[in-house]
């Protein structure tokens, strides 16, 4: 299963079709998820590096589903891109991202929580020279109209406002 989704009433649907971004429902005794906030939907991402293009997908589907206009769209898929690239490579799972659907004239709210730093690198960044990685945060604060990280019960939150 690629991810797990709940809607922004907190109701579980899943596993997301990782082409369009559809769901089929899900019990809850099936998925553990974050409770969403208000608009925010969620989905539960493996800890797997291919976790970062089933999150491109899964933003490109929501994003367009909602109207969102290309060249957010284009930002949105690089900071979710680096977000979940930064939790496979640099953190312990879980992995959740969170998509948060903005009110007209606000910002589109992205957010990856972690279960916080691994005791080593994941095996990309470990096969790298350093400066063949280390430049996610720069592009995420190029795109982001604020950005940043709050720990938590579960680890650490990762986001950024577009």
């Amino acid at each position: 299963m690629d991810a797990i989704a709940t809607s922004p009433t907190g109701s579980l649907i899943g596993p997301a079709d990782s082409m369009t971004g559809s769901t089929i429902a899900l019990p809850p005794e099936h998925c553990a998820v974050p409770h969403p906030g208000p608009g925010d939907t969620v989905w539960e991402l493996a800890h797997h590096p291919e976790s970062a293009g089933t999150a491109r997908r899964i933003t490109r589907a929501a994003l367009g589903a909602w109207g969102m206009d290309e060249d957010t769209t284009d930002q949105a898929l690089l900071v979710v891109s680096e977000l979940v690239t930064n939790a496979v490579e640099h953190a312990l799972p879980p992995i959740a991202l969170h998509l948060d659907r903005p009110a007209p004239g606000h910002a589109l709210h992205i957010a990856v929580d972690d279960g916080g730093p691994a005791g080593q690198e994941g095996s990309w960044a470990a096969s790298c020279s350093a400066d063949e990685h280390g430049r996610g945060s720069t592009i995420v604060a190029l795109l982001a109209s604020s950005h940043g990280c709050r720990p938590g019960g579960h680890g650490v939150t990762y986001w950024a406002d577009l």
